[in-house]
Formats: structure tokens, C-alpha cells, sequence
């Protein structure tokens, strides 16, 4: 079972989506959208999600709607994401169920840590840390180390490998790994998978890199036991 923290985005503009959907999924996370009120509340109500991100000007329903709507219906942490900063709005918000209040335009930085926060309250780090040979992967930071030396993994190559290490022991396809640790452009194909797995081995080094395995036909697979 995946346990990749999934996150709903309900944001009807374009162009805002777009950009979390990228730095979130950079950041290791699942991610869904919905582009108006409506949906945004079939989704939540619907399936199970860990958090929640609400824009307030929504159509067909706006967010203070759905807050409303969502609070004796459903657990899910909700953070609103909104241009109306004002203190009623945030008032607003508060009262209607949301667990924090993120004024646009922000730093994807600080949202990521927000979210992170909600997530994981009070756990430790160590609990966010996966073995894998004499490496390191610490999925707070985003590093993968040796010995307390940081082997220099890229964001994406970060991601690639945080999937098949928490996955280990299950194939993932190369369309699998491209939709859950690459971009959103459109771009990544097999090639560019087979790109990022290769500079991955190359800084993982041998005792590690023999872990990831090629599926002839398929794509990749973490191994955790000796072979």
C-alpha cells in the first residue's frame, strides 16, 4: 500500500494549480485537483485524502462553502490558500473548519513546510528515514546520505528514488514512475527515466545502486534483500 501523503488541490485558477502541482509533487507528495467548489467537495467527501488545499474564490461553491459543508462530514486537515487577506476572510476560515490560512502569492518553501507540519505533528524525524544498503534517504530533508555526507541527489532524482525505496520489492513501470516523480510537462518519456536511474546509481555508489534493479520490459524495482 502507498502511503506517499496524498493532498487534494481545489483551485479553479490555471496557472496556480500548475505551479503546486509541481512543487508538490517535487516535494514527494500525491497529488489531486479539482477546479471548482463542487468537485472539490464530491472529491473530499468521496475519497480519502490526508490534507486538503482550498482556494476561497471557487466556482459553482465557494471555499467557505466547502468548509462548511466538509466540517460534520468529514476529518480531512484543510489549508486555505487565498488572495483575500483580509482579517475577516481569515476569521472566516478559521471558523469554518480550516486548520491554517496561507495568503497567495507564497513561498512553496514555507507551504511545503505547513503542510509537512499538519501531517506530521510531533512525529520525529527518524521516523522519516528509510535504509537502503550503507545509504540514507531522510524524506523530511530531502537527502539521501553516507555516512552524514549528502551524495547530492537532485529533486526529481530525490523523488524517483523515495518512490522505488518506499515501494520496494513491487515493479514500477516507467509511466508510473514518470507520473509520481517527474514533471507535469509533458515531457518525461522512457529515455528520460533511464536517465535519471542511471545518475542515481552513479551517486548511490555500488553497495546501494545494486539495490535498484532493472525489469527488463517494464521499469524498475527496489530490492531491499541481498541477491
Amino acid at each position: 500500500m502507498d502511503d506517499t501523503p496524498h493532498i487534494l488541490i481545489v483551485e479553479d485558477d490555471a496557472g496556480v494549480a500548475q505551479g503546486l502541482m509541481r512543487g508538490l509533487k517535487q516535494a514527494g507528495f500525491r497529488l489531486s485537483l479539482a477546479m471548482s467548489g463542487d468537485r472539490g467537495l464530491e472529491l473530499i467527501l468521496s475519497e480519502a485524502f490526508d490534507l486538503v488545499l482550498l482556494d476561497l474564490m471557487l466556482p459553482e461553491r465557494t471555499g467557505f462553502e466547502v468548509l462548511d459543508a466538509v466540517r460534520s462530514r468529514a476529518s480531512v486537515p484543510i489549508i486555505v490558500l487565498s488572495a483575500m487577506t483580509h482579517l475577516p476572510a481569515r476569521l472566516k476560515s478559521f471558523e469554518n473548519g480550516a486548520v491554517d490560512f496561507v495568503p497567495k502569492p507564497f513561498f512553496m518553501e514555507e507551504l511545503v513546510a505547513r503542510i509537512r507540519s499538519r501531517l506530521n505533528p510531533g512525529q520525529s524525524k527518524e521516523h522519516r528515514k528509510l535504509a537502503l544498503a550503507d545509504t540514507v534517504l531522510d524524506l523530511d530533508a530531502r537527502v539521501v546520505q553516507r555516512n552524514g555526507e549528502d551524495l547530492g541527489m537532485t529533486g526529481y532524482e530525490f523523488n524517483v528514488l523515495a518512490l522505488l525505496r518506499q515501494r520496494a520489492g513491487r515493479a514500477q513501470t516507467r509511466a508510473q514512475i514518470a507520473d509520481q516523480a517527474l514533471s507535469e510537462d509533458g515531457d518525461c518519456n522512457d529515455r528520460t527515466v533511464d536517465s535519471h536511474i542511471s545518475r542515481i546509481r552513479k551517486k548511490l555508489g555500488p553497495e546501494a545502486a545494486k539495490h535498484i534493479k532493472t525489469v527488463w520490459g517494464i521499469g524498475y524495482r527496489c530490492d531491499l534483500e541481498e541477491t
